[in-house]
């Protein structure tokens, strides 16, 4: 019996290509072949997207890497050494074979424990630039895999290899009907979807109650706003659809979509390139990041795949410009979108030399 245990957190990002490879493991193997268990955090995003996938779950204690003065940063590192110590006990029960890592602050403990366990591990980084979190992970990793080519600059260039992102496969799969049907839209006017990561964005969120009225008119609205924001969004509005967050449902509203307003999270874009979605991208600005998201955004726009708006540039004529903007230039940018960026077999083939 082969054993892998996943780890990954915080945010969708660091979740949906772990599914995307749970996934391709279950096509490949029988339950009696492969055994798959998932360390997260005990009340994360990441929790509720597992369960779903029918493997086990073990929550762990983590706390936040943060540059920043923040009185949890007193704190936050016993969380951290405890998350360690129940995940060295996961691991010794599960006894793995390879644990792998999609990032983020929930997977240290994971990680480290790993290392102590003497389990090999596996990385992947979505980013164009590393977060903390896969700076310290790298020190302990066999493979750290990279969407973005160019990132080995920052990491032990030995251990690194280009695989891309693993992307989910049923995304594809969407059925315009079921879409048109639950959103209540339909193919009379073009739609949009809007989203800021699955925290949301307070910057896009009220951006886009400003222009709301005016972009209704000759555009029809899916707007995914974040677990919790949805009170402070209209309840009923024309041509406009509010949700906290779409699971099921997601591959049928990227079917009826004709562009995508979006934070430039790697995973997320990738996504949408791979369903060749184009893209205005509003990244997080630089007081609010390390400014990965910005470097994902100018690679997507020099490749043609988007258009990127600044969040310090956000106005309602300056959105409505962009959005007019993104439209002109929909076949071009879908004529960009040749690449087939897919990661799973890559990522694949790397986990399974040590499966």
């Amino acid at each position: 019996m082969k054993k892998i245990v996943f780890t990954g957190g915080g945010t969708a990002g660091h979740v949906s290509p772990n599914i995307a490879l749970i996934h391709k493991l279950k096509e490949k193997y029988s339950p009696e072949e492969l055994e798959m268990a998932y360390i997260g955090g005990k009340q994360g995003i990441e929790k509720e997207m597992i369960e779903r996938e029918e493997i086990p779950y073990y929550g762990v204690s983590g706390g936040k890497l943060r540059r920043y003065r923040s009185l949890k940063n007193l704190s936050d590192p016993f969380r951290v050494l405890a998350g360690i110590f129940q995940s060295i006990r996961v691991l010794r029960r599960v006894k793995p074979d390879i644990l792998f890592s999609k990032g983020g602050f929930v997977a240290v403990p994971p990680v480290l424990a790993a290392f102590f366990c003497r389990v090999p591990i596996i990385i992947h980084e979505s980013d164009y630039s590393p977060g903390l979190a896969t700076k310290i992970s790298s020190k302990v990793a066999k493979i750290i895999c990279l969407t973005f080519e160019d990132t080995a600059r920052y990491l032990p260039k030995k251990m690194t290899v280009p695989t891309g992102t693993p992307i989910r496969k049923r995304l594809q799969y969407g059925e315009k009907e079921k879409g048109y049907a639950f959103t209540g839209f339909t193919d009379k006017k073009p739609v949009i979807l809007v989203m800021g990561g699955s925290q949301g964005s307070k910057a896009i969120n009220q951006a886009l109650l400003q222009v709301l009225p005016e972009l209704t008119k000759e555009y029809q609205i899916i707007h995914l706003v974040g677990k919790g924001n949805a009170d402070n969004m209209p309840i009923e509005q024309e041509g406009y659809r509010c949700y906290e967050f779409l699971s099921e449902e997601l591959a049928d509203a990227f079917a009826i979509t004709d562009f995508v307003i979006s934070r430039a999270g790697s995973n997320a874009i990738f996504e949408f390139l791979a369903l060749k979605k184009p893209m205005l991208l509003i990244p997080l600005s630089l007081s609010a990041s390390r400014g990965d998201q910005i470097l994902n955004a100018e690679y997507f726009a020099k490749k043609g795949y988007a258009l990127v708006l600044p969040q310090e540039e956000i106005s309602a004529d300056r959105l409505l410009e962009a959005v007019k903007e993104i439209r002109d230039k929909q076949s071009q940018i879908k004529d960009a979108m040749q690449t087939s960026p897919d990661g799973t077999d890559a990522v694949l083939a790397e986990i399974i030399k040590y499966l």
